[in-house]
């Protein structure tokens, strides 16, 4: 076969890569299919409308989840026993239900016969309702992008995030006048070890804002406004990660997210969490994101703050084709797959930009249509803002010279303090310039075939194959647990979360991953559907 692309990759490695990723992922596919975690039943039933907490703060799907374990048990799912004490009564609602449960009022048991079936009916009738909203949402941000327009790529991404819901509004509708195409709300510090997501308004977060649901419907509003002001859609994003991360995709569907930070090695390496757990929660999430036209941004641009940028660009791309085939499996398209890298080497090495560009290519035709995220300089920034502002020009051209999708800006003092808004508006200024200055510069950035670009390409795939040949031969979860990814070790019996990973056994019922599994996300919903 002849070599493709710009980089005469071999076509033929570039086939086997994929192959081998593919078969890498699948033991942990198999484990994620033949078992549950207390927040996929959790979302569940968000999904099937049970929202609201009691007064200390505790949401109803934890106090009903932890009552039907409980009591008989999460191995064939919480619908059954949930379904089937609201028939049989006298609770009007599983909001009745639930809080009947924290009262320590409410029995359940796993139902047979004709009160199974009636259970499951009634269950499905649930699920169907929140996944028919879930497909609404997607339908308005079709009418909403026909109305107003999409902005073109790349699209500026820009964070914002105070603490404050009410400070966040009027700061992201700000920055989108500036120019941000998405808006990238970032949760408050440790969010993704709670086990539970808090409720409403939040106000009081710390160097991020709480991922809620009322905060999720606050802020996209606010962004359908100013896109209707501006006339191109800006796009929210935010964290589906973390012990809850099946309840926070969930929330995002209902709730017309865009995008959503979707990668559970994040969790695993740099927050502890079981690997088991949060492969498993990962699954459902996708298959979520997936029904909701979500974007994902995976996160692969973190190993490259822990290990060294050169030494660790294989790491990247073996991560960004194994999360291409999870992707894959849970029904994500390739227009769903925003794809993470990033501009971490050292500048001070010769040759460094060559080098970024060569990782950036590389990554930009191993994945032609997915909507690659590139993440600015972070490692390298110092009290040099000057040094920082240069930086950040050079990433922002290699971004527009590899034709990268997404281009999260990065701000010249992030180095040595919380940005200042006047930072972000520079930010945006830089980015702008050069987006604008250089246009279509892809079409012309052609690597001569011999040059150091296209070589160190064909060595970082290469060494690429090389690791996913280990990877298949171990195990995934080894080589996590061997720091290959981040240098971090994570074994897989280890971390935050383990204690709510349960095996499914026979006749195990979950009706909205039965609905996920057996109906085509992209085969659905640009109509509205009724409610």
């Amino acid at each position: 076969m002849a070599p493709q692309g710009k980089l005469d990759l071999d076509p033929d490695l570039v086939h086997r890569a994929r192959a081998l990723a593919a078969r890498a992922a699948e033991p942990v596919i198999r484990m994620a299919r033949t078992h549950t975690t207390v927040s996929v039943e959790r979302a569940l039933l968000r999904i099937a409308g049970l929202a609201g907490a009691d007064a200390a703060g505790r949401p109803w799907v934890n106090h009903l989840t932890d009552a039907v374990r409980d009591q008989v048990g999460l191995e064939h799912g919480v619908a059954l026993p949930v379904w089937d004490a609201v028939l049989r009564g006298p609770y009007r609602s599983a909001a009745d239900l639930a809080q009947a449960a924290a009262r320590g009022q409410a029995r359940f048991r796993l139902p047979a016969g004709p009160g199974a079936q009636a259970a499951r009916d009634a269950a499905r009738r649930a699920a169907r309702s929140g996944i028919a909203r879930i497909d609404r949402r997607r339908a308005e941000r079709d009418r909403m992008l026909a109305e107003v327009g999409d902005p073109p790529r790349p699209w500026i991404y820009l964070i914002v995030a105070t603490g404050d819901i009410y400070e966040d509004i009027p700061q992201a509708q700000a920055a989108a006048r500036e120019g941000a195409d998405v808006v990238a709300v970032i949760r408050s510090t440790g969010q993704s070890l709670l086990d539970f997501v808090p409720e409403g308004a939040t106000r009081e977060g710390y160097a991020g804002t709480y991922a809620t649901q009322e905060n999720f419907r606050l802020m996209r509003a606010a962004l359908d406004d100013v896109s209707r002001e501006l006339g191109r859609y800006v796009r929210l994003t935010n964290y589906a990660s973390g012990l809850c991360m099946p309840e926070i995709a969930a929330l995002a569907g209902l709730e017309r997210l865009d995008m959503m930070l979707n990668d559970c090695m994040y969790g695993i390496i740099f927050r502890d969490i079981n690997p088991r757990r949060t492969f498993i929660d990962q699954r459902f999430s996708r298959q979520v994101h997936a029904r909701a036209g979500i974007t994902i941004n995976t996160g692969e641009d973190n190993y490259l703050t822990t290990a060294d940028a050169v030494e660790a660009a294989h790491t990247v791309v073996v991560s960004q084709l194994l999360n291409e085939r999870f992707g894959h499996e849970a029904g994500l398209s390739d227009a769903q797959l925003g794809l993470g890298h990033a501009f971490e080497i050292d500048p001070s090495l010769p040759e460094s930009f060559r080098l970024e560009l060569a990782h950036a290519q590389l990554v930009r035709e191993l994945f032609p249509d997915a909507p690659l995220k590139y993440m600015p300089p972070t490692k390298h920034m110092t009290g040099n803002i000057f040094a920082g502002y240069l930086l950040d020009a050079f990433f922002n051209l290699a971004g527009v010279m590899t034709g990268q999708s997404i281009i999260l800006i990065g701000m010249m003092t992030e180095g040595i303090h919380t940005p200042w808004l006047s930072d972000r508006d520079l930010a945006l200024e830089n980015v702008r310039y050069v987006r604008d200055a250089c246009g279509g510069l892809a079409e012309d950035f052609v690597p001569r075939p011999d040059g150091l670009v296209a070589r160190r390409a064909r060595q970082v795939l290469g060494e690429s194959v090389e690791l996913l040949e280990r990877v298949e031969r171990d195990g995934l979860l080894t080589a996590i647990a061997e720091g290959t990814f981040g240098v971090t070790r994570r074994p897989s019996d280890g971390g935050k979360g383990l204690d709510g990973v349960v095996p499914r056994a026979e006749g195990y019922f979950n009706p909205a991953i039965e609905i996920l599994d057996d109906e085509d996300p992209h085969a659905v919903h640009t109509e509205e559907v009724p409610a």
